[in-house]
């Protein structure tokens, strides 16, 4: 397995007569990679990753709020529901600092620690880890899979191959189908599982997200995160000789060489060139060739080193969490932490917080209530039998709370407005909304030819220090 984009070999046909066509491969076959297990701190908190993030996402769904779903973004009717939290497409603002939020926070996390994500919870990775799970319990450890492979078919082997991608199509139609019950109901597309009574874009992106995530993780695995992730490509940008990253201490392993435990090796380092390192890296690269950009940061390799050590009674840590600058001597590893205070990780830091603490005061400044106010173009004015002159509107009032709500409406920013509408109190049903038709009368001495600027006041007769002033228009002639 090739370990940077410089060493991927370039294989050239033998020599050939003048004149004719020379054969130059510049890309490696793809081999298909045998992860051994492996125990250990960092596989446990990876187990404990993969665990966590399938628990949120495969059960969020199924918990409720004040007796709907708690977690639903209905896309129908124009309401996203998060636990207490109604938002409307009016409240993007709070996505966009949500995305900003994880944008930086990946950003510095990256600069401080290196690929933690990819290595503990992209999707990628856990879904291929799960898959592992699957492939192990069906088919053996890494010596089997290999064996299994090579024989030819039997109807053992069939029986298993069948079984594992069985299990495999089961848990990724799983997955699509929790994706699709973060949209519509999901007790709802449980009931209709029986008859398969879906939509047609239920069914689609049923399949289609099962269908990738069956692809990626089963067939593409490390080639997704070597060819097409753009994260592998840009991190090095966020990368510093004080990133904290996984490194091999080649001058405490070198030269490499096999010995018994116990046995004492003046001329040889403490790596005693196992290749167990190589064995559990689910990308298949030698961490002993230095840092490359397929590592995914899963130590995978700490654990597997740290074992091999303790058996040979040397001490843990030849592949281990440090920076570059600490590797090479520059300052002690106990100093790491103190290098937190530089420049980019203060800046990344500083954006994140800035974000997350206007998105919160957001939040919690939030009204219960949203208006929209629409004026009737079709007709501009009119003259009312009195004389006076009318403008025509539509107010849109958003109920973004758990209870029902009533409201009063007036207007205001021309003298003697007059308001004309049919009901005098809006109610308003829970996380619901109601449009109300108005017409707003002006005498015409103030109302003169062009635009004038009025406000609807909208108030809360539950709790009358909530109120919303929303801008419109007065064309007068």
């Amino acid at each position: 397995m090739s370990d940077s984009l410089k060493d991927i070999p370039i294989k050239v046909e033998p020599k050939q007569p003048a004149g004719d066509a020379v054969e130059v491969s510049l890309y490696e076959a793809a081999k298909k990679i045998y992860p051994r297990s492996v125990k250990g701190i960092f596989n446990t908190w990876r187990v404990i990753a993969v665990l966590a993030t399938q628990l949120v996402y495969l059960g969020l769904p199924w918990l409720n709020w004040n007796g709907r779903q708690a977690v639903n973004f209905d896309l129908v009717e124009r309401k996203f529901f998060l636990f207490g939290l109604t938002f409307w497409p009016q409240d993007f603002i709070f996505l966009s600092a949500f995305l900003m939020c994880c944008a930086f926070g990946l950003f510095a996390w990256t600069t401080i620690a290196g690929r933690l994500w990819c290595g503990y919870a992209c999707p990628q990775t856990v879904y291929t880890e799960v898959m592992l799970w699957i492939e192990q319990w069906v088919e053996g450890d890494r010596s089997r899979r290999m064996k299994l492979d090579k024989e030819p078919m039997s109807l053992r082997k069939f029986r298993l191959k069948f079984t594992k991608h069985a299990l495999m199509v089961v848990f990724c139609l799983w997955t699509g189908f929790s994706l699709v019950g973060y949209f519509t109901p999901i007790r709802s597309l449980a009931q209709a599982v029986p008859t398969f009574d879906f939509s047609t874009w239920e069914i689609f992106w049923m399949f289609f997200y099962a269908g990738f995530t069956y692809l990626f993780a089963v067939f593409m695995r490390e080639q997704v995160c070597k060819y097409m992730c753009p994260y592998a490509r840009f991190q090095s940008v966020m990368f510093d000789a004080d990133t904290l990253i996984i490194s091999y201490d080649e001058k405490r392993g070198e030269p490499r060489g096999a010995r018994k435990k116990g046995a004492e090796h003046a001329n040889l380092g403490d790596c005693i060139n196992c290749s167990i390192c190589v064995q559990v890296c689910p990308v298949g690269i030698d961490i002993r060739n230095g840092l490359q950009y397929e590592c995914i940061g899963c130590a995978a390799c700490i654990d597997a080193c740290d074992e091999v050590m303790d058996k040979i009674g040397s001490p843990r840590g030849l592949i281990r969490y440090t920076t570059e600058n600490a590797l090479e001597g520059k300052y002690p590893e106990s100093q790491i932490a103190s290098r937190l205070k530089r420049p980019r990780v203060v800046m990344y830091s500083v954006v994140l917080l800035s974000v997350f603490t206007a998105g919160v005061t957001g939040l919690i400044l939030k009204k219960p209530f949203k208006v929209d106010v629409i004026r009737d173009r079709a007709s501009l004015v009119r003259e009312t039998d009195e004389g006076w002159l009318e403008n025509t509107y539509s107010l849109k009032i958003m109920n973004v709370s758990e209870k029902p709500q009533h409201f009063r409406i007036s207007v205001k920013g021309m003298p003697d407005l007059k308001l004309d509408m049919d009901q005098k109190v809006v109610d308003v049903k829970p996380t619901g909304n109601e449009t109300v038709g108005v017409r707003v009368q002006a005498d015409p001495q103030y109302a003169t030819k062009g635009s004038h600027e009025i406000h609807f006041v909208i108030e809360s007769l539950d709790n009358p220090d909530l109120r919303l002033e929303e801008k419109s228009s007065f064309i007068g002639e």
